[in-house]
């Protein structure tokens, strides 16, 4: 196994050069992101086929030529479980591949289960034993020793014959389509951003609270994200979840009261000022301007009947497809579709994923008589 170390503006621009005569090439990101709220890349693997490279961002001026075959339209980009890797593509090049392939996705259309990893696969249908004893590693750290090298090498030199084996299976069955579909419909999901006025509603437990209490922690939650994006840290290092929760919770109006709760000292410290005066600025929110209590599906009555009927209609489509059932439609999936259906009305704007793209043929006669007997 082959491959050259790109460390240069001119290296880089010549390996473009010939990856984008090819209408397929291989691609990874190594990356970290411990503390903060954006990856740090670290490498980037390319193989056209012929030419393996690693590329240093951290030596490279200018990536531009690499940011140009990203968004290439007459070469596919190939990837295994692309999810990190489109946001790491998004934040520093604000860009995607397209077009773009996962292998992931290939194999889940091949009725192996949705998460099934790149070391599995290819044993499984290249009889090759990867070593993944580099994944957790310092990828920032310079120089990269030989191993890690290596293990990077490999993610992109097996990627290929692995590509061409599912992609040959997934044609045969008549899923092309639909994993082109799918692989669209990942990169729209990956990179919708966070609405800073929205964030309240991932805080667990926020169901628990009243409308007054909820005005208080989407003021906070909505501050968190912004500080997050402004220092690049990651949410909870700027202050714990559970933690802005019990701020609005129990309308803490003091350090002494949020030390007693819990409250990390560097949060109190650096923080306490900002947050205690967002707490004293609610109370000058008019009641109509509250956000509306929040109303769990799971709380709703008849809930766990349309989902086991839902259920059954999956399991159902899994013995015709040979599909995995979280693939077809996951616990999210399902809720989504109960959600449109019981709280937006049914809405255009806001279709779930098991009435879209592939899966729409597949379910729409199925869910759609299932909810009109369940009609709120």
């Amino acid at each position: 196994m082959n491959f050259e170390i790109i460390t240069t503006t001119q290296q880089l621009e010549t390996i473009c050069e010939h990856a984008r005569a090819h209408s397929v090439v291989m691609l990874d990101t190594e990356f970290v992101r411990t503390r903060t709220l954006y990856p740090k890349l670290g490498l980037i693997q390319l193989f056209d086929g012929v030419n393996l490279a690693l590329i240093d961002p951290l030596e490279i001026d200018d990536m531009t030529s690499f940011w140009d075959l990203l968004q290439d339209k007459s070469v596919t980009k190939v990837l295994h479980a692309c999810g990190e890797d489109l946001e790491v593509f998004q934040y520093h090049a604000g860009c995607l591949p397209e077009p773009m392939l996962d292998t992931q996705l290939m194999a889940a259309f091949l009725g192996h289960g949705i998460s099934t990893g790149f070391g599995t696969l290819v044993n499984e249908y290249l009889g090759v034993e990867l070593d993944k004893g580099e994944a957790r590693t310092n990828w920032l750290a310079r120089p990269l020793t030989e191993k890690q090298l290596d293990y990077a090498a490999a993610d992109v030199f097996y990627l290929l014959p692995l590509y061409e084996k599912l992609i040959e299976q997934v044609k045969a069955k008549g899923w092309m389509k639909a994993l082109e579909q799918e692989c669209s419909s990942l990169m729209l999901k990956r990179v919708q951003p966070v609405d800073p006025d929205q964030a309240y509603l991932k805080v667990k437990n926020a169901w628990q609270l009243s409308p007054k209490q909820l005005a208080v922690l989407q003021q906070v939650a909505k501050w968190r994200v912004l500080e997050a994006r402004k220092r690049d840290i990651a949410l909870n290092f700027i202050v714990k979840e559970l933690n802005i929760w019990k701020l609005a919770r129990y309308n803490i109006t003091s350090k002494a009261v949020m030390a007693k709760e819990g409250f990390d000292s560097m949060e109190i410290q650096r923080h306490a000022g900002r947050l205690l005066k967002i707490v004293h600025d609610a109370e000058n929110i008019p009641p109509e301007q509250y956000p509306e209590k929040i109303v769990r599906l799971v709380d709703l009555p008849g809930y766990k009947q349309i989902v086991k009927q839902i259920k059954d209609e999956v399991t159902r489509v899994e013995a015709e497809t040979g599909l995995a059932p979280e693939f077809l439609a996951s616990k999210k999936q399902v809720n989504q579709l109960v959600s449109w259906a019981w709280k937006h009305q049914k809405s255009a704007d806001k279709l779930p994923d098991m009435l879209k793209t592939w899966r729409k043929p597949l379910f729409e006669e199925r869910v759609l008589s299932l909810l009109e007997k369940s009609a709120r």
